[in-house]
C-alpha cells in the first residue's frame, strides 16, 4: 500500500538479481539521486510513482562546511574504533574522500542509528542540515557503544562462569542418564517453570525458585530432599505476590453494614468508619494498629470479620492464645526437619491476596518460653515502618505486609508488652447493658439460634420478659455468649419436642414461664445483692477480664494481736489499699466522732468474698473505708449505693480504670446510686445515656463527700 511507504527515498538502478532457493530473490542496487514522491498510482501488480528529483552540489564551499565535514570524520573514526565489525576499508575510503556530500552519505550509510534517524538524514533539506543531524547521531551512538563495551566487560567474567556451570551440568546429566537417573524429567519441573513465567513474581523470588529448581533437577524424585525442596518451591509460588483485592471505600454503605451486623458500639463503629475514610483519601492502610479490648462475648472477632466485609477484602484469623514459640510467628529455618513458614505467611497464603484483613486474636495471651518471645516477633509485623520488608525464616526473602489491615483483640492490656502496646490504638468494648442485650437477642441471637436448631419453618419469638429473665437470672456476663447458649438450649428443647411428636403452631412466643420450664431453676437471683446490708458492709465495684462486678466488702472486729487481718485472695495492691483505709479512719476518727477505742487490742478483719477468686487493684479503697465507717458507727450503709475509687492517707479519691464496665455491672444488679471519682467524669460522659438510665452518678473528690452521703447529709 502507498500508505506504508515514505515520501522521500532514493532513485536506484538494479545492478544484479539473484534467485535464491525456496523462491527468494536477492537484488543488488546502486543509489543515484534523492527523490520526493509527488503521487502514487496503483497498477495491477505494482505501484507507480511520479517523482521530483532532489539535486545537491558536490562540495558546497565555506569554512563552516569544511569544519562540519572534518568533525564528522573525526567522530566517525572514534565510532569505528568502538565498532570492530565495520570493515577497515570504510575508514580508508571516507578519510580520502573530498566530496563533502559523499562523505555525509557514506557516514550516514554505515552509522547504525535506526531506520527513523536514517530517514531523517535522507530527508534533510540541504547538506548543512544533514551534517548537523549527523553530528548529533554520531555522539549518541558513541555513548551507546561505550556503555555496551563496559557492560560486555562486566559480564565477561560472569558469562565464563555461567558457561562453565552449564558444561558441568550437561556432564552431570549425562552421568545421571548412564546411572539410569533423570532420563525422564518429572512433570512437576515443567509446571514450576511455567508458573514462574508469570510476571507477578518479584525478581528475588524468581532467583530463589530458579536456584532451588537447579538443585531439584539433580535430586532423585523419590528422595526426602526432593520433597523438602518441592514444598519450599510450592510455598513460594503459591504466595499471593502482586495480587490485590479491590477495596470498597463507600462510607455510607460501610456504616449501614456495621449497623446491620452489630448493635450499639457507636464509638468503635465511628472509629472504623474514620479508618475507611483515611484509606479512601490516602490510598493506603492507616498507620495505627486497631486493638479491640473488652471482655469475652462482646463481638471483637465478629467486628473484625465485619470490617473485612465492609472493605470487600479477604478475612483471616490467627489465634495467638498460648503461643510461646517465636517460630510460630517468624517460621522455622529450613535447616530443621519438618520446617514450615510461620502463621503470618501461612495466613497470607490462605488469604490469596496481599491486602486481607488479618485478625490477631487474644494478643494478650502470648507467653514467653525458652523458644523465644513471640510478642517481640510481632513488633516487626505490626510496625508500619518495618512490615513492608518482613522476612519469614522459612521463605528467607522479603514479603510486603504494608497493605494488610491488622486488627488485634485482647481481654485486657495487662498481658501486652509495652513495646507492642505502643504500636496499637486501643478501642474499648466495655460490655452490653441489659437493654442492649435485649435488642441483640431479638435482632441477632434468636433468628440465628432458630436456624441452627432447624426451626426456620416456625416463627418462634421470645417475649421481652423471657429474654430479660435469661439475662438477669441465668447469665452473669458482660457479653452475650452465655445468653446465646441459653437461647440455643431453649431452641434445642423445642426441636426435641417437635421431633417427639408434640405439635406447635407455626407462630408462637416463648414466655418467662416457659424459659424457667426449659432451663430449670435460675442459678442467679435478682435479689442476691438487694438484701439490706448489715453494719460493717459496703458495696464496691470491681473490674475483671470478663466484665464489671459488684462485690461486698465485709468487716468485723475480732480478738487478736495484730491490728489488721485480710482475707479473700487479695493481691498486694489491694492489701496496701486496705492498710491505707484503716490509717485514714484512725487519723480522722475524732473528726467523724468514731469510737476508735473499739479497735484497741483487737484485730480488724476485712474480707472480700468470694474467697477463691483472686482480687487486686486500688479501686476498692473507698468501699473499704465505708465498710469500716459503718462498723464503728454500728449503722448499715445503703444497699442501693456502690462505689469505686482509690483512697489516699489524706482522704483524696483518685481516678481508677474500668468505669464503663463497673457502671454496667451496677445497672445489671439494679443499684441506683454509684460513687465515682470526679476525675473519671469524662469516662462516664462518653457512655450512652440510655445505658445508664436509672443510675444516679455521684462524683466525689474526697472521702469526706462520701461520708456525707453515708450520713445522709448530701
Amino acid at each position: 500500500k502507498s500508505s506504508d511507504l515514505y515520501r522521500f527515498g532514493t532513485v536506484a538502478s538494479i545492478e544484479q538479481v539473484i534467485r535464491l532457493p525456496k523462491g527468494g530473490i536477492k537484488v543488488l542496487v546502486e543509489g543515484i539521486v534523492r527523490a520526493k514522491v509527488l503521487r502514487f498510482r496503483n497498477r495491477e501488480d505494482f505501484l507507480e510513482a511520479r517523482l521530483s528529483l532532489i539535486e545537491r552540489s558536490g562540495s558546497p564551499g565555506g569554512a563552516e562546511m569544511e569544519a562540519l565535514s572534518r568533525k564528522a570524520k573525526e567522530l566517525f573514526d572514534e565510532y569505528l574504533s568502538l565498532r570492530q565489525e565495520i570493515p577497515a576499508e570504510v575508514h580508508y575510503t571516507i578519510s580520502r574522500e573530498k566530496d563533502r556530500q559523499r562523505v555525509a552519505d557514506l557516514i550516514s550509510t554505515y552509522l547504525e542509528t535506526g531506520t527513523k534517524n536514517q530517514q531523517k538524514l535522507l530527508e534533510a533539506k540541504d547538506l548543512y542540515e544533514q551534517f548537523q543531524m549527523l553530528l548529533i547521531f554520531l555522539r549518541q551512538e558513541i555513548e551507546v557503544a561505550k556503555m555496551e563495551r563496559e557492560i560486555d566487560s562486566r559480564l565477561k567474567d560472569g558469562l565464563e562462569s555461567s558457561q562453565r556451570e552449564f558444561i558441568l551440568e550437561q556432564k552431570l546429566r549425562e552421568i545421571q542418564k548412564e546411572l539410569g537417573r533423570g532420563a525422564n524429567e518429572p512433570p512437576y519441573i515443567a509446571e514450576y517453570e511455567k508458573k514462574l513465567s508469570n510476571p507477578r513474581y518479584p525478581e528475588p523470588v524468581r532467583e530463589k525458585v530458579k536456584e532451588e529448581l537447579v538443585r531439584l533437577k539433580l535430586m532423585h524424585p523419590t528422595s526426602a530432599e526432593a520433597d523438602v525442596s518441592r514444598t519450599y518451591i510450592e510455598t513460594l509460588l503459591e504466595l499471593p505476590w502482586g495480587i490485590y483485592s479491590r477495596d470498597i471505600l463507600d462510607i455510607e454503605a460501610a456504616r449501614e453494614l456495621l449497623e446491620k451486623s452489630h448493635y450499639g458500639l457507636a464509638d468503635v463503629k465511628e472509629r472504623l468508619i474514620e479508618n475507611i475514610a483515611v484509606m479512601k483519601l490516602s490510598g493506603k492502610v492507616s498507620g495505627s494498629i486497631l486493638t479491640l479490648v473488652g471482655p469475652p462475648g462482646v463481638g471483637k472477632t465478629s467486628l473484625g470479620r465485619a470490617v473485612a466485609g465492609v472493605l470487600g477484602r479477604r478475612f483471616v484469623r490467627i489465634s495467638l492464645g498460648g503461643i510461646s514459640d517465636e517460630a510460630e510467628i517468624r517460621g522455622h529455618r529450613r535447616t530443621y526437619v519438618g520446617a514450615l513458614p510461620g502463621k503470618i505467611i501461612s495466613m497470607m497464603k490462605q488469604a490469596g491476596t496481599m491486602n486481607p484483613v488479618m485478625l490477631l486474636d487474644e494478643v494478650d495471651k502470648l507467653t514467653k518460653s525458652i523458644q523465644g518471645d513471640p510478642a517481640s516477633a510481632l513488633l516487626e509485623v505490626l510496625d508500619p515502618e518495618q512490615n513492608k520488608e518482613f522476612v519469614d525464616n522459612y521463605i528467607a526473602t522479603e514479603f510486603d505486609l504494608s497493605s494488610v489491615l491488622f486488627i488485634t483483640t485482647a481481654n485486657t492490656i495487662a498481658g501486652i508488652p509495652p513495646s507492642l502496646l505502643d504500636r496499637m490504638e486501643l478501642l474499648r468494648l466495655p460490655g452490653y447493658s441489659d437493654y442492649e442485650k435485649l435488642n441483640i437477642a431479638k435482632r441477632f441471637l434468636v433468628p440465628k439460634s432458630r436456624k441452627k436448631a432447624g426451626l426456620s419453618d416456625y416463627n418462634i419469638r421470645f417475649t421481652d420478659g423471657a429474654i430479660n429473665c435469661i439475662i438477669r437470672e441465668y447469665t452473669r456476663e458482660a457479653g452475650v455468649r452465655e445468653l446465646e447458649r441459653k437461647i440455643d438450649s431453649v431452641m434445642r428443647k423445642i426441636a426435641k419436642q417437635i421431633v417427639s411428636g408434640k405439635s406447635f403452631p407455626d407462630r408462637f412466643s416463648i414466655t418467662t414461664r416457659m424459659v424457667k420450664q426449659y432451663l430449670g431453676p435460675p442459678p442467679y437471683r435478682e435479689d442476691d445483692l438487694k438484701r439490706p446490708l448489715i453494719p460493717g458492709e459496703a458495696l464496691g465495684l470491681a473490674w475483671t477480664p470478663v466484665g464489671g462486678e459488684v462485690l461486698t466488702v465485709e468487716t468485723a472486729i475480732v480478738d487478736g494481736k495484730r491490728p489488721l487481718l485480710l482475707t479473700g485472695s487479695l493481691g498486694d495492691v489491694m492489701k496496701e489499699s486496705a492498710q491505707a483505709a484503716l490509717s485514714y479512719i484512725k487519723s480522722k476518727g475524732k473528726e467523724f466522732e468514731l469510737p476508735l477505742e473499739k479497735l484497741d487490742g483487737k484485730t480488724l478483719h476485712i474480707h472480700l468474698p468470694e474467697g477463691a477468686i483472686p482480687k487486686d487493684g486500688p479501686s476498692a479503697g473507698v468501699a473499704i473505708v465505708s465498710a469500716i465507717f459503718s462498723l464503728l458507727r454500728n449503722l448499715p450503709n445503703p444497699s442501693s449505693l456502690a462505689m469505686t475509687g482509690e483512697i489516699t492517707l489524706s482522704g483524696r479519691v483518685l481516678t481508677v480504670g474500668g468505669i464503663p464496665e463497673k457502671l454496667l455491672a451496677a445497672r445489671r444488679y439494679g443499684i441506683k446510686n454509684v460513687v465515682v471519682p470526679e476525675g473519671n467524669q469524662p469516662d462516664v460522659e462518653k457512655m450512652e445515656k440510655k445505658v445508664l438510665k436509672g443510675v444516679n452518678i455521684h462524683y466525689v473528690k474526697s472521702m469526706e463527700e462520701i461520708i456525707a452521703l453515708l450520713r445522709g447529709e448530701k
